[in-house]
């Protein structure tokens, strides 16, 4: 099976039947259920706000909120919001899925155990299968980048088919300091090495989010709390530098909402949410910087206003 950021002749497939779970938002510390459905051909990434009825298709010029998560609204109603989307479209895209509904009775994904593991073990668990045509495939056909500060990302041709991404992060906590990774995203290696990084936040910060309202629902069975030199989860980490490994997974999920499979070279430095969909809305802003080998052309995202960049102080 191709990988959602593979080209070639990479088919679309979908989940082989429903399957779902019941966890708790990061941010809302609402109880939701999700449940993933299989869908048609051509249907794409579908969230489904079950309690409204109403649905928010996975794409950038949705995406509404960018603070500690990315977050999607539906085009006309305001009210209808999905949060923190990067770790399921992390998985669905890491494990090939290109059409699916994710059905939630609530405001925000559950964050589970704070990766994209959970959401890669419910579709190993419901099976995939193979839909009738070929994938969306986007192909990087110029350097496309955006910054805030010393921090960027960017998109440039690929040297070959694929997706190749390679991120710096640099915090002042000595537990993290400064961190990278390169890696070809493959499932292979999606599975082996970016599902399983979680989330994180420093300890300092946690009273500031929660006055904000966020991080409701936060814990350290969901997240890795670094303070100063300490890792304060009495397990530890999974890996030394799970995480740069949990950003790069955000950046799968974030730029899943491209709808499309990415071929071509990812490079950013403290990028984030609010970094990653920029970068989705100035490639398409610019006709000549991609191409579409199969499917249909993404919505514009010019409509939609761009959120405001922030540095995220939780993963």
């Amino acid at each position: 099976m191709d990988g959602f950021f593979q080209t070639g002749t990479t088919g679309r497939r979908t989940l082989k039947t429903a399957i779902g779970c019941v966890g708790v938002g990061l941010h809302s510390g609402r109880r939701v259920s999700l449940t993933l459905r299989p869908a048609a051909a051509g249907t794409g990434i579908v969230f489904v706000r079950t309690d409204l009825g109403i649905e928010i298709p996975a794409r950038f010029d949705r995406v509404v909120d960018t603070r500690l998560c990315t977050a999607l609204v539906a085009e006309d109603a305001p009210h209808a919001r999905i949060g923190t989307v990067e770790h399921v479209m992390a998985a669905l895209a890491g494990t090939g899925v290109t059409d699916a509904y994710v059905e939630l009775d609530g405001p925000e994904v559950p964050i589970l155990d704070g990766s994209a593991a959970p959401f890669v073990f419910l579709i190993d668990c419901a099976g995939t299968t193979a839909l009738p045509g070929a994938a969306p495939v986007l192909e990087v056909l110029k350097r496309v980048r955006v910054e805030d500060g010393e921090a960027f990302a960017e998109l440039q041709p690929g040297r070959d088919s694929g997706f190749e991404a390679t991120l710096a992060i640099d915090f002042p906590a000595t537990a993290i300091g400064r961190q990278a990774l390169s890696l070809r995203i493959t499932p292979a290696s999606f599975r082996a090495q970016l599902a399983e990084a979680r989330t994180f936040t420093l300890a300092e910060e946690i009273s500031r989010l929660r006055a904000a309202g966020l991080a409701q629902g936060g814990s350290l069975a969901n997240a890795i709390v670094v303070d100063g030199p300490l890792v304060l989860n009495p397990g530890g980490l999974r890996r030394p530098d799970e995480f740069v490994r949990h950003k790069l997974l955000d950046v799968v999920g974030d730029l899943a909402l491209a709808g499309a499979a990415i071929t071509g070279r990812f490079s950013g430095q403290r990028s984030g949410h609010a970094l990653n969909n920029r970068l989705l809305r100035a490639l398409f802003a610019d006709r000549n910087a991609w191409r579409m080998a199969d499917g249909e052309v993404p919505a514009d995202g010019a409509t939609v206003r761009l959120p405001a960049a922030a540095a995220p102080a939780m993963a």
